[in-house]
């Protein structure tokens, strides 16, 4: 009898030791002892996945400093930029630049790219909703994973280190019921020095979808104040406003659960607004390195099912060229006044505390901002 019980046992501690294995899969997207030559430079590897089954992430844990990356993002491609290790795979091709480059050039994806994940700024891991996982590999398009990494330091490589940043990913062994996607909203433009300005950005949803975001990321870079999200329904005067994320983008950047329970269908617009105060003495711009802007709004959803969002990236051209007034469909009176200001801890900064390069935001305390429009503009 207590050499049967010893048997059990002894089969019911493996069984437990592979059950708990099973449950903890990670899978590595890692840079393969990169180095980077030039500030801003964007580096690239590529991952491929399972063939024959499909992978289902379930948490990103990220391995990286801000000392040496300036933001990160896994794209799900369904060919790489290049068949290289790595690759450069920035718009900055350093033309002038006679000390050459380590890596030949390629876009991130050479086909069937689609945005997974972002990092910036040491945020920590993010892990996502029970039954809830991004689908990739097996014969979903996405056969590859991309790591692109902005280096916003190179002295580590002048001293003749490589690196290895990027993420772990957690992945269940079992299909999950709802599929994972993020949709991001960005802008292009520009804003006159010593100005305040509002980027802004809109798409209708023509797709037959119903979306539930559950986390949304902002980006910007320095002179970003509040990045805000909305889903917006009705028409006229019965159009509704409904907030799916505000922060501020100069706190750590990974994906912060919403607060409202929002549903997205047909028919409904999503839109973003990233309010800026712009500090130098000369026009900055939309642009890939750390010396000029981005206006970013990341939205991340499930759905039942598989099907995701076809069009996951929605653009406008910015200030001064479009403005939410220039879409006779958006009421921009029904949008709340907090759209644009700088929301309190945790997704803003502690009262008093200085942001923005010791800068103090100006809009943080004020119970209702005065709003004027002059030349489609918002002024406070």
């Amino acid at each position: 009898m207590s050499n049967l019980l010893s048997i059990i046992l002894s089969f019911s501690s493996i069984f437990l030791l592979i059950a708990a294995d099973e449950a903890s899969n990670t899978l590595n997207i890692l840079m393969p002892d990169a180095t980077a030559k030039h500030v801003d430079d964007y580096l690239c590897t590529a991952f491929k996945m399972d063939e024959d089954q499909p992978t289902y992430i379930t948490a990103f844990n990220p391995s990286a400093s801000s000392k040496d990356a300036h933001h990160m993002l896994v794209f799900g491609c369904s060919e790489p930029g290049s068949s290289d290790k790595i690759w450069n795979c920035g718009e900055m091709s350093h033309s002038n630049d006679h000390s050459g480059q380590n890596y030949a050039t390629g876009p991130t994806c050479a086909s069937g790219s689609t945005i997974i994940y972002a990092w910036a700024l040491d945020a920590d891991k993010t892990e996502l909703p029970k039954d809830v996982a991004f689908k990739v590999g097996g014969a979903t398009s996405i056969k590859y994973l991309v790591l692109q990494v902005h280096y916003a330091n190179i002295d580590k490589f002048e001293a003749g280190e490589t690196d290895r940043s990027g993420l772990i990913l957690t992945t269940s062994p079992v299909a999950l019921p709802k599929t994972a996607g993020v949709l991001l909203l960005s802008t292009d433009g520009e804003m006159a020095p010593h100005s305040l300005e509002v980027f802004e950005v809109a798409c209708e949803i023509e797709q037959n979808i119903e979306m539930h975001p559950f986390a949304f990321r902002t980006h910007a870079h320095k002179l970003g104040l509040v990045n805000s999200g909305y889903r917006v329904r009705g028409e006229d005067d019965d159009q509704e406003w409904t907030e799916i994320g505000r922060r501020s983008p100069q706190l750590p950047q990974m994906f912060y659960p919403t607060e409202n329970d929002v549903t997205i269908k047909q028919g409904d617009y999503v839109a973003a607004a990233c309010t800026m105060y712009n500090t130098q003495s000369h026009v900055v711009r939309i642009g890939q390195t750390g010396n000029d802007e981005m206006c970013n709004f990341y939205m991340m959803y499930w759905v039942d099912g598989d099907e995701l969002l076809r069009e996951d990236v929605c653009t406008s051209p910015g200030p001064p060229s479009y403005y939410f007034r220039n879409n006779q469909y958006l009421n921009v009176d029904k949008i709340p006044a907090s759209a644009f200001r700088i929301p309190p801890p945790p997704n803003g900064p502690a009262p008093g505390e200085p942001i923005q390069g010791g800068h103090h935001m100006m809009m943080q305390h004020k119970t209702k901002p005065r709003r004027r429009e002059y030349r489609n503009k918002y002024v406070f």
